[in-house]
């Protein structure tokens, strides 16, 4: 077995270079799966978000196997107002939808409340609906990265190691940013805001009008700046309450 791939410096910045827009383009998957984790029992949360980040991990893996299939999806299926929609975009046009009617939804039950009449489906049937929902819609955000992925490596190894290290990194953060969101009420309410804008962006993508997503990042990381700025004026309230009571 040749291993003279171990000095080849172009393999080398091609996997760290890859690996780093994997995590970066998987930070609205660990959010996502922290908000859908949130809404079964606390017992369960962890258990279904590492069995969802480990199942997505599995279709990611199996769409980069199958990237002859994957590159298919950029051609023109459909036509829908003016613009040519490939499978790809139908994708993500559905995906899109279902972050903005999902985070709106949540967004409405946690201010106003859940409808208390509503019947709820057992354990097992909504520990399994959620790890769905979870691997559905990493699917939706996999296909950017597996095509990116693909224009950036020509070895399948150094496509699905940059792949792995993205999941393993995603597992890690997972369970800290879960707990950070179930937390805080006010920080809970911004993440799903970001649901909302992800959301409208993978529409507008799937429509043909492309939002970088450096723009997106920067939106969120000022969002997350003055939340961050809430929570230590809170605590400085807090602690001054404390000597004028004290």
């Amino acid at each position: 077995m040749s291993f003279a791939w171990a000095g080849d410096l172009q393999i080398w910045a091609a996997l760290l270079t890859l690996t780093a827009i994997e995590i970066v383009l998987g930070i609205d998957n660990v959010i996502l799966v922290s908000v859908l984790a949130n809404r079964l029992a606390q017992h369960s949360q962890a258990q279904a978000r590492r069995l969802g980040l480990i199942l997505a991990l599995a279709t990611r893996l199996a769409l980069l196997a199958g990237i002859v299939w994957v590159t298919k999806l950029t051609a023109p299926v459909l036509e829908g107002f003016g613009h040519r929609l490939s499978a790809r975009d139908v994708i993500l046009i559905a995906g899109g939808v279902f972050l903005v009617y999902s985070g709106t939804r949540e967004i409405h039950a946690h201010i106003e409340g859940a409808e208390p009449n509503r019947q709820r489906p057992s354990a097992s049937a909504s520990f399994a609906r959620i790890v769905a929902q979870m691997v559905m819609l990493d699917l939706v955000f996999s296909l950017d990265s597996i095509i990116t992925a693909v224009g950036m490596a020509n070895e399948f190894w150094v496509m699905a190691a940059a792949i792995v290290i993205a999941m393993a990194v995603m597992l890690a953060m997972a369970e800290p940013v879960a707990g950070f969101i179930s937390r805080r009420p006010t920080v809970k309410v911004l993440v799903l805001s970001f649901l909302l804008l992800i959301g409208t962006a993978l529409v507008a993508d799937g429509f043909g009008f492309h939002v970088p997503r450096a723009y997106i990042y920067a939106a969120i990381g000022f969002s997350i700046g003055v939340e961050a700025l809430n929570q230590l004026a809170g605590r400085s309230r807090g602690r001054d309450n404390d000597r004028s009571t004290g």
